[in-house]
C-alpha cells in the first residue's frame, strides 16, 4: 500500500486541479470571457489526462497479474478523478449555453 500512496496522491492532485480549472472556466464564461474559459478547459483536460495516465498504468499492472491492493486512499483518488471528469463535461455544456446567451 505504501507504494500506492504517491500514485494515489498524484491522482487526487491532478483531479482536484482539473475540477478547479473546469469551475474557473464556467466563471470566465459567465463573464463573457470565452477565450479564458477555453484556456481553463484545456488546463482541466491536461490534468485529467495526467491522472488518467496514472490510472491506466494501475490497470495495466492489474491486468498483468501484478495485483494492486485497493486502499481507501486509492478509492478516494478514483472518486476525485471521476468527479473532475464530470465537472469538466458540465463546464463544457455551461460554456456552450453562455455563448448562446
Amino acid at each position: 500500500m505504501e507504494d500506492q500512496m504517491p500514485v494515489a496522491f498524484q491522482i487526487i492532485l491532478s483531479g482536484g486541479n482539473a475540477r478547479s480549472a473546469a469551475l474557473e472556466a464556467i466563471g470566465f464564461a459567465r463573464k463573457g470571457d470565452f477565450a479564458e474559459a477555453e484556456n481553463s478547459l484545456k488546463l482541466s483536460q491536461k490534468e485529467i489526462s495526467a491522472a488518467h495516465h496514472i490510472q491506466t498504468n494501475l490497470l495495466q499492472e492489474e491486468a498483468g497479474e501484478n495485483h494492486v491492493d485497493i486502499s481507501l486512499i486509492l478509492v478516494h483518488a478514483q472518486d476525485h478523478l471521476m468527479n473532475a471528469i464530470t465537472v469538466k463535461e458540465l463546464a463544457e455544456e455551461f460554456i456552450h449555453l453562455y455563448k448562446k446567451l
